[in-house]
């Protein structure tokens, strides 16, 4: 796939030198946090050492004051409360934080995670009845819940208090909740609207330990949760939940929940070395997995369990719904690539929008999002069951997929989501004029190079500047991710050394020379490309610096991210 090579904006050479020396740091990592905004002293000793100290207060949220004294009424009064959440990582790690919290602090408290088949997304009125049959006189949402305008009537009709707590856009009514905690409001007034929908569950928890007088340190404890929910989702990783996700991972790798650490085991990963890019592509799968197959709930129950058996139970099942999960994704996946080369038209297609009767609705999200990686569209997967289409839709940078589809609502029975991710409902009959409105909206909204994924290089550096101490200093701005993205590198005028060869499945690694410094390279998923290079070919690199682990021998490599014949004019 073709990409681009942006640079970033022009930096203030004056500025970085002040990094450099107040902070003791190279200058490449002071070019770093030069090219993340992060400029001011006190801005960057806050990024460079985040503490639960700096989270922002909890009743800046607005309608805090009033859900925070109703939970506490519930608590003191020993009323049943229910906790409903959504079936993905991060409504399912909102609801368990949530539970722990209110069980800790003594509540009477159970938990409903919808069927994604059967009910759908946002609340729904077989767990509003389930909360009424459990004798449950408040229900308090994660993760969704902004759009349930009839549920939450359903609910004052049953005698039920709401309390809202969610992170997607509202839609032009909001619920009449006895409190509506989303800092997407557009009333809201909160500093940082990019909490995740277990970050916003966890300022309700922080809200009733303020009013309850108790340290703002007692909630660190279920802050590995938060980091799990938060990564998953795929926020951006600054402000609040650069806070939540760091300190989150730092207790997840030392002492985390049973339930966690018992799944990680499981995993085959290790504890002290989990870091974002093993939450999304080790963790999250797991605990997805039995949601998007069927029900929720034992990745709940494995979440909350300190008991070690019964998180070993809940481990196993995880791991073999997850086994099943990516054998139904590697199949859909096929057939949807098959579907793709039948219908698709790169020059007149800015989007890809695919359905079929075959498709399981759980793992189309997943799907939309390896198509992403293969053909860069925003791209909507659609699973069709007796004339209803459920679909799961994805996006690239500089695409509001909520607002696109937003444009297309007359179409839908139902639709919600945010920027980069949203799922819709919609008649089979419709979704060929869908497609064809949504692919005109596309066009309105992105330019022909938004279609080319692009590569932001930090800095030009050399080989000699690689060291471990470098990787280590670049270690500091970790966890990576959105907004936080880590740090890329561009070498020029490296020789190929010796011959490149393809490793493991599809891997491209070769060895790279100047100045008589040699260096590993890696390039993952790129065996193609050993038709390219040769022996003494002279190369551009873009790439991450890292410490590689191989037979307990340490080495730094270079992670490629892409090159290109050297530019020796």
């Amino acid at each position: 796939m073709q990409t681009k090579w942006e640079y970033y904006s022009a930096y203030d050479a004056d500025a970085v030198r002040a990094m450099m020396r107040e902070f003791r740091v190279p200058r490449a990592v002071a070019r770093v946090l030069f090219n993340r905004g992060i400029i001011e002293k006190e801005d960057v000793w806050q990024f460079l050492h985040p503490k639960t100290d700096y989270l922002l207060d909890a009743f800046l949220l607005k309608d805090m004051s009033s859900a925070v004294g109703r939970v506490i009424r519930a608590l003191r009064e020993r009323e049943k409360i229910l906790i409903y959440g959504d079936y993905d990582v991060d409504g399912i790690t909102a609801v368990s934080m949530l539970y722990l919290f209110l069980k800790d602090l003594g509540g009477e408290v159970a938990f409903y995670i919808p069927d994604r088949s059967s009910e759908g997304y946002g609340l729904s009125i077989a767990g509003i009845e389930e909360a009424s049959k459990l004798g449950c006189s408040l229900i308090i949402s994660v993760d969704c819940g902004i759009t349930s305008v009839e549920e939450v009537e359903h609910a004052h009709r049953a005698n039920i208090d709401v309390i809202i707590s969610d992170h997607h856009e509202p839609g032009e009514q909001l619920p009449s909740a006895l409190a509506v905690l989303d800092p997407k409001r557009p009333d809201d007034e909160y500093p940082f609207k990019e909490l995740a929908g277990v970050g916003v569950a966890y300022k309700l928890a922080q809200g009733v330990v303020m009013q309850l007088g108790l340290d703002v340190s007692y909630l660190e404890k279920y802050l590995d949760l938060v980091a799990i929910g938060s990564a998953a989702d795929i926020v951006p990783l600054i402000g609040e939940n650069r806070v939540f996700v760091k300190i989150g991972l730092e207790k997840l790798n030392k002492q985390g929940q049973e339930g966690l650490t018992t799944l990680i085991r499981t995993a085959g990963l290790h504890l002290g070395a989990i870091d974002v890019g093993q939450i999304i592509y080790g963790l999250a799968p797991r605990i997805n997995a039995v949601g998007r197959l069927g029900h929720a709930q034992p990745a709940v129950d494995l979440l909350i369990t300190r008991n070690q058996f019964q998180a070993q139970k809940m481990a196993a099942i995880l791991e073999e719904e997850n086994r099943h999960r990516k054998e139904i994704d590697t199949r859909t996946l096929h057939e949807a690539l098959n579907k793709i080369e039948r219908e698709y038209d790169p020059d007149s297609d800015y989007v890809i929008v695919l359905s079929s009767v075959d498709w399981h609705p759980g793992v189309i999200g997943i799907v939309a999002s390896r198509i992403i990686e293969k053909f860069y569209r925003p791209t909507v997967m659609i699973t069709i069951e007796g004339k209803i289409g459920k679909g799961s839709a994805r996006s690239i940078p500089n695409f509001d997929l909520h607002s696109a589809l937003k444009a297309c609502s007359d179409l839908f029975l139902q639709f919600g989501g945010h920027k980069y991710a949203a799922g819709l409902t919609i008649y089979e009959e419709r979704i060929p004029e869908f497609k064809r409105r949504f692919n005109e909206v596309a066009k309105s909204l992105l330019q022909p190079e938004d279609l080319i994924p692009k590569i932001k290089i930090d800095d030009e550096i050399e080989i000699d500047e690689l060291n471990t101490e470098l990787v280590r200093m670049l270690g500091l701005l970790a966890p990576f991710g959105p907004r936080n993205s880590r740090p890329c590198f561009v070498t020029s005028n490296l020789e190929i050394f010796g011959q490149p060869r393809v490793v493991g499945t599809n891997h491209l690694k070769f060895r790279v020379r100047k100045s008589s410094i040699l260096f590993d390279a890696i390039a993952f998923n790129r065996a193609d490309d050993v038709q390219f290079i040769n022996n003494g070919d002279l190369i551009d690199l873009v790439y991450y610096i890292e410490e590689n682990n191989w037979m307990d021998r340490n080495s730094l490599q270079m992670k490629v991210r892409d090159f290109r014949p050297a530019d020796t004019n």
